[in-house]
This record gives structure tokens, sequence and C-alpha cells, in this order.
């Protein structure tokens, strides 16, 4: 567990204090590249001084040849071997900076700290490979789109671990995996009739590590047109990359509905519902659902779906001890897809610090037919809203893993199917729980589901053991009753006490 610092060890530079004006992103023209002392305090400073002044948003203006990049050619932007940041070994992470273009088109300061120096990075157009792309004469003063972390192995081989890029967007993996589910540092009015702020990462601190060193820390500054905040990242590679985020937030305006821990990744069908999709695929989905943890210690497992209309689920909830998006199948036969290999891709589980009060874990739906959005999207929503004037700070730990360190003593859901039912306008429904208990024929003689659906009503019910499996499935048919909505509840009982932990879906038509 993480122990609160006397005053929240944001790092900067008194040099990036003078330099950064909110006014622009774009580099001070008179900036000196020395460096400068490296302060335990003087991100925190520059946000509070940040907030008190108006938001003013930066240029995101690009140089005409950089303008309207399609993915593809954006993608062949590299950075040359000699534009990687402590390349020569002399530490255990190398950083390579992230050109800006396509649809990063926002700049990112990026500062070097060193032996208790911080100096810019200056962008410097000759390091980067343009793939053919025609610059005369090159750009200057462009600053980056963000930055890749990449780790060394034993070998000497480098592997990405983390990319901090577009707003204050951030993806990270465990050894294996590929990039899926995204984090962002703050979201505000994510589904809110009013319109989504996006804030952004204005200027990074990046402390280099010693090559003995199994952590690298990244201090941020983020603004946005209602509040500015100092972040302090803290990245432990391993069998999953843990990522301990500590930040102050300084609001310029009251906020009411903010997200903290916010997530986002790609679900466009799965066996629960298709909708019509006619695809050679099973599934094409970078997670299976949405697991909690409450702080009165109930497992809840809610699958999520590709609606056909928006849909926001509030799970209520005081101090909640976990929550987070997970991948659940892990076999290539899940999916049958050779581009996107979805049962590679990360699960994200958030476990919070310190005491997050009253609120609620909210999960948005949203409607999609493209496999690059990300259409799913949960947070922690705090009943506190952020207040003008007032500083709030907020610390949790991330696991990028296969599976998180908090896992339920109770049996796991590890499938749910959904289809037409057996009567016009019923459903049926097929959840699989897995588990160790499962595995006892006794025990499971005496399993008894307890199932619900509100608005609605249950028509059919059946329970099919297999514990040679560990598993025991119930399938049950559900008529709506001309409703547009339902609300699921299920779990497995013995005698009253649960054996499996809650299952909970919301049927839409």
């Amino acid at each position: 567990m993480l122990k609160r610092r006397d005053v929240l060890q944001l790092a900067g530079t008194a040099a990036a204090v003078a330099a950064f004006s909110p006014a622009s992103a774009a580099p001070a023209e008179n900036q000196k590249p020395d460096a400068a002392p490296f302060s335990s305090s003087s991100v925190l400073d520059l946000a509070k001084s940040v907030a008190a002044k108006p938001f003013s948003a930066p240029s995101t203006n690009l140089p005409a040849p950089l303008t309207n990049l399609s993915r593809e050619a954006f993608a062949a932007i590299k950075i040359k071997p000699d534009g990687l940041i402590w390349n020569d070994k002399s530490s255990g992470f190398v950083i390579e900076p992230l050109h800006r273009g396509f649809v990063y088109t926002s700049p990112m300061q990026v500062y070097l700290v060193e032996d208790g120096m911080s100096r810019r990075l200056n962008y410097d157009a000759s390091q980067f490979d343009f793939g053919g792309l025609s610059l005369k004469p090159p750009p200057a003063n462009l600053d980056f789109s963000g930055f890749r972390v990449l780790r060394r192995d034993e070998k000497g081989g480098l592997h990405e671990i983390a990319v901090f890029q577009g707003a204050s967007f951030f993806r990270s993996a465990a050894p294996g995996q590929i990039l899926g589910v995204t984090s962002r540092g703050l979201s505000i009015r994510t589904g809110d009739p009013r319109g989504e702020e996006f804030p952004l990462f204005r200027a990074v601190w990046i402390q280099k590590a010693s090559v003995a060193d199994n952590a690298l820390t990244i201090n941020a500054l983020l603004d946005s047109e209602s509040v500015a905040g100092a972040y302090r990242f803290t990245i432990h590679p391993g069998d999953a990359t843990i990522i301990d985020v500590e930040c102050s937030l300084f609001p310029r305006a009251t906020i009411d509905v903010y997200g903290l821990a916010t997530m986002s990744a790609t679900s466009l069908f799965s066996p629960l519902d298709r909708r019509g999709d006619d695809d050679v695929r099973d599934a094409a989905t970078e997670l299976t659902g949405l697991q909690m943890l409450t702080g009165a210690g109930e497992w809840l497992w809610r699958p999520v779906t590709n609606r056909s209309n928006l849909q926001i689920s509030e799970f209520v909830d005081s101090n909640p001890k976990g929550f987070g998006f997970l991948q659940r199948h892990r076999a290539f036969d899940d999916f049958y897809d050779f581009a996107q290999h979805w049962e590679l891709k990360p699960s994200l589980w958030i476990e919070p610090i310190g005491d997050w009060g009253d609120g609620s874990v909210e999960l948005v739906e949203i409607p999609s037919d493209n496999e690059s959005a990300q259409n799913m999207v949960a947070f922690w929503r705090s009943k506190t809203p952020l207040v003008k004037g007032q500083q709030a700070d907020f610390a949790y730990r991330q696991f990028w893993c296969w599976s998180p360190p908090s896992r339920p003593p109770l049996a796991k859901t590890t499938d749910s199917r959904g289809g037409r039912g057996p009567a016009a306008k019923q459903r049926r429904f097929l959840v699989e729980f897995r588990g160790d208990a499962l595995g006892d024929s006794a025990r499971v003689a005496d399993l008894k589901p307890n199932l619900s659906v509100s608005p609605g009503k249950v028509i059919a019910q059946h329970l099919y053991p297999a514990p040679e499996r560990k598993s025991c499935y119930v399938q049950f048919d559900m008529d709506p009753a001309g409703e547009t909505a339902c609300e699921i509840r299920l779990t497995l009982d013995v005698q009253g006490a649960p054996q499996t932990e809650t299952w909970l879906y919301r049927w839409t038509t």
C-alpha cells in the first residue's frame, strides 16, 4: 500500500514554471536549453498557477504536409535510433518521443530529469524518418504528441510497456500482451448531455532511472477548461505492469460530473448479443466485462454489450475496493481473429488508495460499428463535486495484467450468451460459472439459482452442473413484458449463501 506524501511529490523545474505559458503550449522562443534544479513542488505550484488563470487551448496547427495525415501515413513516421532517449544502456528504461499528426495534433512539452536537474527536450525533425513524406523545409518547434516507454530486457532488447499520447490518455500491458484498453488522467462529463470535456497533459517531466531501478517516475501537468492538475505516475514492470497514480486537482469551476481512473475499450460483438452481425469471428471485443469489488465486499460481474442506444449504468457504492475491465477469454478459438488477437489484450484493474467516499462505478456503453473505436467507458464518479478553488487529492493503483491480483473467492463468470427465446419477444440467456467448488458433485447438488428480472419475468430456468469441468450452467428464458429494458441479477446459492460472484446485466431492445 502506498503512503500519502506530506505534499504530493510531483516534480518539476523552476525553469518550467517560468517558461510554461497557459496561453499556449507552443515552445517559448527565448527558452534557454540549460538545465534547472529539480524541485519536489514545482509541478504542484505550476498547476496552482495555471488554474488561477483562464484556460486557453494550445495551438494544434501543423505544417501542411502533416495535416490530414491518414492513419497509415502517420504510423510510417518513426523515430531514428539516435532520437531515442537513454538508449545508451545507462538506464533500464528508454523513452521514444512521438511525432504529432493524424488525430494527435495537440503539443506536449517533454522535460528530462537527470541527477536532480531538468532540461527541455527540443524537437528536431532530423531525428525522425517520415516514411517518404516530403517535408521541405523541415518543421521546427513542434514539440511532441506524447512518448512511449520501452523496457530493456536481459538480452538488451527493447519492449514497449506504456504509451502516453493524446489528451490525457495512456496505455500499458503485461509482458506478452498487445495494447488494448486505454486509461485517462481525468474524464469530465462523459456521457453527459452537456458534452464531454477532454483534459490534456500539456507537459511531462520524466525522471531517469538507473539500470538497477525497477520503476520509472513521470510527472505531468494536466489542463482543461475546468481544471488544472499535477500528476505523478510510477511505473513498475513485472508479470503485471503496475502504475501508481497520484494527482492533485485545482478546479477553475465547480465540476459535478467527473471520472477517476477512467478506462475505455472496444466491444463490437460477443456471444451475449451479436445484434445481427454477420462475421466469421466468434467475437470482437477487448473485454469480457466489468468486475467490481464493492466497499461491502460483494463481487459483481457485469458483461458489456454494443448497444443500439447509449446506455449508462450506475453501481452505487461507498469506498470501493476495486473495479476494472477484464478480458477473461484467453484462447484464440474464442475469437478467430488473426489481425486483432483480442485474447492478448490486457485487463485493467484499479485499486483505490485512501478514502474515496460515496459515489458510483459508472459504465457507459456507446453504440459503435467501428472496431477501432473504444465504445465502452468505466470510471468512479464521486458524489462529492470538485469545488472551484479547492484542492482535491486522489491516489490509486493500476494493474495491467492477464488477471487481477484480487480475485473472487467464489466461482466466477466465464461465459455469457444470449439469443432468441422460445416465443416471440422472449430472450434466452446462458451463463457459465466456473470454480473449484463447482467440481464437488455433492455440493453442486445443493446449488439453487437466485435469479431476478425487473421489470419483466422469468419464464423458465434450468441448472446444468458440469463438475468434471468445475462448471455450472444456468439457462433461463425471460419475457420483458413489453418493456424496452430489464435489469437481471443472478447468483448460485447454497442455503441462501452465494457460491458465485453476482452476475448483473441490462437487457435492452
